[in-house]
């Protein structure tokens, strides 16, 4: 089972260089990670989530393959894949995998603007070794499925000094 957890920051770009911080643990295999979205809440109040994953492009591309494959068997492979390609970006636009994003634009909305909030849905990870790597991160946590034991944890190694 996955656990989500939810860390806000006050400046916009301190959730990016944390997530980047698990996408290097992830290549590490520390953790393995199921989603992770960087969300700024601007100034003017709108929220604007990161995602790890362009789902559009990727369904355009693969829409493209297949369409234009389908259409050499139709003699007609521009065509093909340029349907393919629509019809691709399109479901990959409707596609939504890992955290929900109303549920992060929801929840986004109750930070200061031009603060962030990192979300990042976790498989399974070793979590000595992860406390470490974010030790001195900052941030706070501000919602979890961890125990809470769990939480208090993160929290510690969010809040200690890289020094310690």
């Amino acid at each position: 089972m996955s656990e989500l957890i939810v860390i806000a920051y006050d400046q916009p770009y301190q959730a990016e260089e944390v997530r980047l911080k698990f996408l290097k643990m992830q290549r590490e295999y520390l953790v393995d990670l199921e989603d992770a979205v960087v969300a700024i809440r601007q100034a003017d109040g709108k929220v604007k989530l990161n995602q790890v994953f362009d789902l559009t492009s990727a369904g355009a591309i693969g829409g493209g393959f297949w369409g234009a494959l389908i259409g050499l068997i139709f003699m007609n492979p521009l065509l093909g894949a340029a349907v393919g390609a629509g019809a691709g970006a399109i479901s990959g636009t409707l596609s939504d995998v890992g955290i929900n994003d109303n549920f992060m634009k929801e929840l986004a909305k109750t930070l200061m603007p031009g603060s962030s909030a990192l979300f990042v849905l976790v498989r399974k990870a070793t979590v000595d070794k992860v406390l470490e790597e974010l030790r001195g991160a900052g941030g706070k946590v501000i919602q979890t499925s961890l125990s809470h034991d769990d939480e208090a944890k993160l929290q510690a190694a969010l809040d200690a000094s890289k020094a310690s």
